[in-house]
């Protein structure tokens, strides 16, 4: 056992901070858990790596309380996914596929996607750490060694910027969370030598190289490119650019080169994501050289002339481009076999690594992050109590709820990817002939158009062991829609449900039609269940949204916070729709028919139902089975 007074103390120590690292330290300080982060690099890097981030990403900045900066700083909606086949570079090619996510169908009452600036978006992250009191980022440090024993983990690590020279320096804190990436200090180091490997996942095969390209482009001019022949034609130099850089992403399903291509960041930003598949005979480092690049990619930023009338083709100019990254990539579908041992826990990138295809990289280590938060909360607190839970199996069941969810995202990632790297011809006739039938039935072309969105909101199948009661509806991701206060401000459910409180674990009341009768029967039901205020739930942490308007007088008689449920013309109207596009599908009734109209529901952190119920007896066995979790698990 190390000597415990050479070492510095804290709750947790988690290695890297890149999104996954950053928002586990900045929703754990959120839960006032002190956590300290060591990124090896000065600087946040420049190079925007991930571009795309889903609903469930963006639902998780909101928790934050980033929302504010995702339209305005980080990035915008990326609408429509075209997925176009042919070996012709066409970007105008007629799509055989088109997937909006531009609507709210999926339940959290967001985009599918937007495209983002990482730089950007990492900075929000580490502005929350920085402002909750509890996080210590500590940059230029590099961690050489770790340890661990019953109670303790040990960590060893250099830091670059100590004036002082101390060399390494030592600190030990409750568990230790690698999130520094596929080829990180915690696993390579680490936890391979206690048996973790990343392994296949999902049963795929599909491991290439691609080479990933970011530009930055600026637009032309008459003064700057006289001889531009679309200015004769009346053109801009934002049309020029909106020409040949078109909105919406497009999967480039060219049997003889893969790719992928699209906008990312703001608009005002204009940069250009490409991305192409090496093939087996080439080398990806001679692949990403400026000549490569230039015979892969110019074609499609060159526009036969008869397109308007002109005699020669039309290149976009090559001195208004410049090449941001150049790199390739290997791309595999990866996961480890475990993701913790003893105290250390690897989560995102270290714990299980993406193809392209579905922007779920980034997305994924969110969702380790969020779920992980709040399960390192619950130890550290009971630790700091003098009582013990066993780690392994909160750890273990922590793995088995998100290799649920990891396998669902990486069926859908795959998926996209059959359609862009297919290269048999005759499977590609049976696709698109068979894509073409189905859209000529309005049910089967909108499931096909909205991505599989409506099923978006994940139910986990119960193992022994998991956080919820699979018998009142438990391990089903609570739908997110939108509310209004009594003076009619417009918010998110999340946020009347879970930001500003006290506990970890939220009670959401859930009425149709209420009535002062109403809003006495629950009162009376909670006031002598005198075991909640000990288990993580305080009467601050209770709130209720109705379905329906409420009146005056109703808000006058209940006794917590009372929401309407809001409409997506009064979304439309508020701050919150600012920058996005408005809400398309939105199912106000969502979260009451996800709940199964039942009045009470004990929700956890990560947005999981615990326990959803309409009686005060079931309301009872929730608790207690709540209470036991947190206490003899």
């Amino acid at each position: 056992m190390a000597n415990s007074d050479e070492y510095e103390t804290t709750d947790v120590v988690i290695c890297g901070c890149g999104p996954t690292g950053a928002m586990l330290s900045a929703y754990l300080g959120q839960m006032s858990i002190k956590n300290v982060v060591f990124e090896k690099e000065d600087e946040i890097p420049t190079d925007p790596r991930g571009i795309a981030l889903d609903e469930d990403g963006i639902r998780f900045l909101q928790g934050l309380g980033i929302y504010n900066g995702i339209y305005s700083e980080i990035g915008t909606c990326m609408n429509t996914f075209k997925f176009v086949d042919g070996t012709v570079p066409d970007l105008y090619r007629k799509p055989f596929l088109e997937m909006d996510y531009s609507t709210t169908e999926g339940g959290t009452g967001h985009v599918g996607f937007i495209c983002h600036k990482q730089p950007v978006l990492e900075k929000h992250l580490r502005n929350k750490m920085a402002e909750n009191g509890f996080s210590q980022l500590r940059s230029g440090c590099i961690v050489v060694g770790i340890s661990e024993d019953e109670q303790w983990t040990y960590c060893e690590y250099i830091n670059s910027k100590d004036p002082d020279n101390k060399g390494i320096q030592r600190i030990r804190s409750r568990f230790l969370v690698g999130a520094d990436g596929k080829t990180g200090f915690t696993r390579k180091k680490y936890l391979e030598t206690k048996g973790i490997q990343m392994e296949r996942a999902h049963n795929s095969f599909y491991e290439e190289t691609w080479v990933a390209l970011n530009w930055q482009i600026s637009l032309p001019s008459k003064d700057s490119h006289p001889n531009f022949p679309l200015w004769s034609l009346g053109y801009t130099p934002q049309e020029v650019f909106d020409l040949f850089f078109p909105t919406n992403f497009r999967f480039l399903c060219n049997p003889n080169r893969p790719a992928v291509c699209g906008r990312f960041g703001l608009p005002a930003d204009r940069l250009w994501r490409f991305e192409f598949v090496v093939l087996k005979t080439e080398d990806g480092q001679e692949m990403a050289k400026p000549e490569m690049m230039k015979k892969i990619v110019f074609p499609y930023i060159t526009h036969p002339g008869h397109r308007y009338g002109l005699v020669h083709d039309v290149q976009y100019p090559e001195d208004c481009i410049n090449v941001l990254r150049s790199r390739p990539f290997m791309f595999s579908a990866r996961s480890c076999n475990k993701w913790s041992e003893g105290r250390v826990i690897l989560c995102g990138d270290a714990a299980h690594v993406f193809p392209p295809f579905g922007g779920q990289g980034i997305a994924s280590g969110f969702r380790d992050a969020i779920s992980l938060a709040w399960r390192l909360a619950v130890l550290c607190q009971t630790a700091s109590a003098s009582r013990s839970l066993s780690h392994e199996s909160i750890l273990s069941a922590w793995f088995l709820e998100r290799k649920q969810q990891l396998e669902a995202s990486l069926e859908s990632t795959i998926k996209n990817g059959e359609f862009v790297t297919e290269g048999n011809p005759i499977k590609i006739f049976i696709r698109n002939w068979s894509l073409w039938f189905m859209q000529l039935i309005p049910a089967w072309q909108h499931q096909l158009r909205r991505g599989h969105r409506k099923d978006k909101m994940v139910r986990y199948e119960y193992t022994a062991g998991m956080p919820f009661m699979p018998s009142l509806n438990g391990g089903l991701c609570v739908p997110q829609v939108y509310c209004k206060s009594r003076d009619g401000k417009v918010a998110f459910t999340d946020d009347v449900i879970f930001r500003n409180k006290r506990g970890l674990f939220q009670i959401l009341i859930y009425l149709r039609q209420p009535g002062e009768a109403d809003l006495a029967a629950v009162d009376s039901d909670f006031s002598d269940i005198e075991t909640m205020s000990q288990q993580h739930i305080s009467g601050d942490d209770i709130t209720c949204i109705v379905e329906s308007n409420i009146q005056d007088a109703i808000y006058d008689c209940s006794p917590y916070p009372l929401y309407a449920i809001a409409t997506a013309e009064e979304f439309v109207q508020s701050d919150l729709c600012q920058g996005r596009p408005e809400p398309r599908y939105y199912d106000p009734q969502r979260l009451g028919k996800e709940l199964k109209g039942q009045r009470y529901t004990v929700l956890r952190p990560d947005r999981f139902v615990f326990a959803s119920c309409s009686t005060k007896y079931e309301l009872e066995q929730a608790v207690d089975a709540l209470a036991s979790y947190l206490t003899h698990n």
